[in-house]
Order: C-alpha cells, then structure tokens, then sequence
C-alpha cells in the first residue's frame, strides 16, 4: 500500500488489521503538504474539562499575590514545573447554582450542573441547559472520529436530594438542555471506543482473541508505512505505538484482576480498584484520543458529588465528603487541604504527559486550554463563591501563562466569563455563554 502520495500522508490514515482493529495515527510532519513543509502546520486547539466535588481550602488554594510570576500556593505546588501554562483564575462564582432550595443536597447537585453550563437546575425536571464542550462540539468535534469523550472515575450516584433528577450530579456534558451525556469510567472501553473502529463489544471481543495486541494485527502496515517516512516521523510514530502498546496491557492487567478478585465488590470489568491506576490510565487514553485526533473535547469528573471515595495514597485515612464538612476546625481544613493538593497532584501527571507529547511544531500542552476547578467554594457551608479554577495550557498560542488572574472586584465574576474566553481562545464563534457577562482576560 502506498502511503504517501507526491502530496502528502492524509490526516485520516489508519492502520488496519484483523477484525475490526483500526488504529489512528497522531500528528507526523508527512501530513503537511509538500507546498507548506516548511511552515507551521495549523493545529486545533484541544478542550478539556475536569471537575472535582467538595470544593477546596480556599486559603491553601489561592496564591498569595496577583499577576505574573505569582507565589505558588501550598495546594498547587505539584504544577510548578507547568508555571509557564498555568493560569490560576480568582473571584469566580456559579450564581445559578443558588436556587430556592438551600439544602445540602441540592447544593451538590446545582455545584456540578452549573459547573459548564452557566444555566440553573429544574427541581422535578430533567432540564438543565447546553454545557461548553457542547458548543465546542458543534464546531469544531464534527470533523473527527468522536466528537467528545466523556469520561470519570465513580459510578452514578446513590442520593441526588428531594425532587432533583440524579442526571445533574451524574453528568458533565449536556448536549442540549434535556440530553445529559453518560461517563464512561471503564478503561477498556474507552480503549475499544478509541481503537474498535466504532463496531459492537461482540466483534471487538472476536478480534481480541485473534491477536494478543492490536498492534499485532497492523504490524504489517505499520512497517510498511514506516519504511516510507522520514527519520523524525519514523521516531514519532514508533513512540506513539510503544505508548499504545503500554496502555493496552495496562488496560489487559486490570481486565484480569477484575476478573479474578472474587473478594473484591462486583465492579465491571476493566476498571482497576486502585484510585491511582485508573486516573493515570484514564488520563493516558485521553491523551491517546487528542493526540490522534480521534477528539479534540473531552470532560472528566474526577469523582461525583457526595463521594465517599478514601485515598491511602494520599495520606488521609477520612473518605472525601465526611471530611469536607470540617466543621471549621483546623486539623481537618489541613487533611482537606492535603487531600485537594494530591487530586492536583494527579493532574500533573496528565501535564507531564502532554507536555513530552510532541503535537506539529510543539507539544500536546501547547496546543491545548485544560480547565480544572470544582463547582463549589467551602464545602462546609456549601457555597458557589468564590470557586477554586485554573486553566493550563498554550491554547495554541492564544494565551500565555504565569499569572494569577483577579477577575474582581469581589468574588462575583460568573465561570460562564472563563468558559466563553476559552471558547474564544479557541477560534468557535460565540459571543455570549451561559450567564456570561463579559470575557476574562486569558
């Protein structure tokens, strides 16, 4: 097969194998037409939105002085090493997250729905309204595989609160006010989804048992192709499958020790029951997924609201929600605090692997705007002001880092400003989000 043409290498190569196996390639210079070789390729901007319930110590999470070249606060620390793509962005507030039920059930509930929709919950409704990947997704998530992928580590929730539909609670991305988008947390499906080139679990399963890798079903292809490319693509292209091959035994181990655990609570296979195993596998697909282009939006809920979840790793033996209601008392501000700064701990390992991801002329981190926050401010009181947020990442090119973004006075600044700057930042066409009252500086 002749891969290259005296054009160039299409964008939408892939390589084919047994069964249904279809694996996308990631971005290689012999992509570029000959015309434009030596320029820079026009890349778009990759989006991605994390959240993470309960808020966070306000006081540890807050730099202590403004604008660039800010002092790294205690719960931050872990992203020093990305200060040059790092926007921490205060004074942000969630005012559709008030609503006429001041309960700390709806509170949770409204702290994740308006999150990314700048839009206010319907009590015994299922309503809500179009969240910002949405958007971007009409743009610019039609011209590749999936147009996002929505992603988490925790199952659907157990209690939502009197007459508030679980759906607020259960999902971050709304593609229209009464369509909420389900999570996916199962590695080995996200896998199958990113390289099962879109057929049923039954044919993915078949083609499994044909080869103990899908890479071992395209090796043909992929060394012909190969033997076609310059050195610095054959280089790229032999990383980015070493990585794939990685991640699939990695997703292989956890299918076999899900299945074997007979002791363990019955979970669906594939999910690995150590916290940081799955985010970190998780995390690698989502940069599999945006280095190949199969996306360019993704959301991520780290846990869901009322999470019970304990992280041994982390040094607290309290589980999340019990010790978010601190009561003010300073030991457990101090353990939440802990707990807040080694979820952005596992943030950076994200970072680290987009920032080693080369993406046309520079890196995945480069060309990407990632938002990290949650939903509410003190959890002991169950507020939506002022909420912690950063946004990290080149943008393209569109924004630049190391500052501490006071976007007063007061703490009222609507998170619609935030998201309808990244959407601009990202070239989508859109003047007005959610409750937005204006645009942040980015």
């Amino acid at each position: 097969m002749h891969y290259i043409t005296k054009k160039h290498l299409s964008r939408r190569t892939l390589l084919r194998g047994m069964g249904d196996v279809a694996l996308a390639l990631p971005f290689l210079e012999s992509m570029l037409p000959a015309a434009i070789g030596q320029s820079s390729p026009k890349r778009r901007t990759r989006l991605g939105f994390y959240y993470v319930p309960h808020g966070a110590v306000m006081d540890k999470w807050m730099p202590a002085t403004d604008g660039a070249n800010f002092a790294m606060s205690p719960t931050l620390r872990s992203l020093e090493p990305y200060r040059q793509w790092l926007n921490v962005v205060s004074d942000m507030a969630l005012p559709l997250a008030y609503t006429e039920d001041a309960s700390a059930a709806a509170n949770h509930s409204s702290s994740c729905a308006s999150y990314l929709s700048g839009a206010a919950m319907h009590k015994n409704e299922n309503r809500l309204g179009v969240t910002v990947d949405q958007v971007a997704v009409r743009q610019i998530g039609q011209d590749t595989p999936l147009p996002s992928l929505e992603l988490g580590l925790e199952g659907s929730s157990s209690t939502c609160g009197e007459g508030w539909s679980c759906a607020y609670r259960d999902s971050l991305a709304w593609w229209d006010e009464h369509t909420p988008l389900p999570i996916e947390r199962n590695p080995q499906a996200v896998f199958e989804r990113l390289f099962g080139d879109g057929k049923d679990a039954n044919a993915r399963a078949a083609s499994r048992q044909q080869a103990a890798s899908i890479l071992d079903g395209v090796v043909g292809e992929a060394s012909a192709l190969q033997r076609s490319l310059p050195a610095s693509d054959k280089q790229r292209l032999d990383q980015y499958l070493t990585d794939v091959r990685e991640v699939e035994r990695r997703v292989a181990l956890a299918d076999q020790q899900a299945a074997g655990d007979l002791e363990l609570p019955p979970t669906p296979v594939g999910i690995p029951s150590d916290f940081e195993d799955h985010i970190k596998m998780m995390f690698d697909l989502q940069v599999l997924a945006w280095q190949t282009e199969m996306t360019r939006i993704s959301t991520f809920m780290l846990a869901v609201e009322n999470s019970n979840a304990i992280y041994p790793k982390s040094g607290v033996r309290e589980a999340f929600h019990p010790l978010s209601h601190h009561s003010n008392i300073q030991a457990n501000k101090d353990k939440l605090a802990q707990l807040n700064a080694y979820h952005v701990s596992m943030f950076a390992y994200l970072l680290e692997k987009m920032r080693t991801t080369p993406d046309g002329d520079g890196t995945l981190l480069d060309n990407s705007m990632l938002m990290w926050g949650s939903g509410m401010a003190d959890s002991n009181v169950h507020n939506h002001d002022p909420v912690p947020l950063i946004v990290v990442g080149g943008g393209s090119g569109a924004i630049r880092g190391n500052r501490h973004i006071r976007t007063g006075p007061g703490r009222k600044t609507p998170v619609s400003n935030l998201l309808l700057a990244m959407l601009q930042k990202a070239n989508i066409n859109v003047d007005k989000f959610g409750d937005s009252t204006g645009v942040v500086d980015l």
